[in-house]
């Protein structure tokens, strides 16, 4: 399903202007067993690297076409790669979010954290991005996701780490896609609050190098400083941004991201707390639904 015009378009609009948040589905090879052990399906449960990628499409698959997620509260989701190869009900994944839920599909196309240095740790080299991108394309992927860490507020690293976001950033553009910028700040770190001044500082600069037509959203740790972001998300080159729950419970990332009015939603781990495979249709689309809810009400 490659996009047309107009389906960019109203991808756009939707992401840009509309209520809700963004459903984050792109646990990768790394964190994969975790979330499926939180899920109820233990490493016993499979065999291998492809045997746990088929639990962890069951379980998104679960996600996606329960009658709790729809258009009418969640803008977009972030699939991983094997996620977006892989159907749903028979039909391409991506193709399946947009036309059957009204929902804008995203990619991850990181592949992965470096070592940490200065503080921080950039993404791992991606020679591959340019053919990954065109696949991306053809597969109706309206954007991408990709995340690097900050860890203490060391202003080199910071600024090395947000340079590496928006050079990659603008490989995205160049494809077609709208790239969210993810350089999370660890919740744990004993310099948050100056880390995120740094990164704000640093993101501000990059932003206004960009051309006028080039489009990015934000992917950032909900701030120390309530409101700290609101001058990015009124930049003319941001799309939106978009708040992870870096390890916060539900309702604790929830709480915070209330106090952030032009911030929206795209947890991971909330989204999912307290799911279990064993749960009937009837509990799972409850619990899912109790979720989203929270997320949602906090996103507007």
């Amino acid at each position: 399903m490659a996009k047309d015009a107009s389906a960019q378009q109203a991808q756009l609009d939707r992401i840009a202007t509309g209520n809700g948040f963004i459903a984050a589905l792109d646990q990768s090879g790394g964190s994969t067993p975790k979330a499926l052990a939180l899920y109820g399906v233990t490493e016993d449960a499979y065999n291998g690297e492809d045997e746990m990628f088929a639990e962890i499409h069951k379980m998104r698959t679960r996600i996606i076409t329960s009658a709790s997620f729809g258009k009418d509260r969640i803008l977009g989701a972030i699939l991983f790669e094997k996620t977006m190869d892989g159907e749903i009900q028979g039909t391409p994944t991506a193709e399946f979010l947009w036309n059957s839920c009204g929902v804008v599909p995203f990619l991850k196309v990181d592949k992965g954290l470096a070592d940490e240095a200065n503080g921080v740790q950039m993404m791992k080299p991606m020679p591959e991005l340019d053919a990954l991108l065109a696949r991306a394309n053809d597969k109706g992927i309206f954007g991408t996701k990709m995340r690097s860490v900050v860890k203490e507020a060391n202003a080199e690293g910071i600024k090395a780490v947000v340079a590496q976001q928006f050079e990659v950033g603008q490989q995205i553009v160049a494809a077609g896609l709208v790239p969210i910028i993810e350089p999370e700040v660890d919740i744990n770190s004993a310099t948050k609050e100056e880390a995120e001044d740094i990164l704000k500082a640093e993101i501000q600069a990059q932003l206004d190098a960009l051309p006028a037509d080039s489009k990015v959203a934000l992917k950032l740790t909900i701030p120390s400083k309530a409101g700290l972001y609101d001058d990015l998300a009124d930049h003319a080159n941001v799309v939106r941004v978009v708040a992870l729950s870096g390890g916060y419970t539900t309702d604790d990332a929830c709480a915070r991201l209330s106090q952030n009015a032009k911030m929206i939603a795209s947890f991971s781990r909330a989204l999912t707390e307290g799911l279990n495979v064993a749960m009937s249709d009837a509990e799972y689309d409850a619990a899912l639904g109790a979720n989203i809810g929270k997320i949602y009400e906090a996103s507007l």
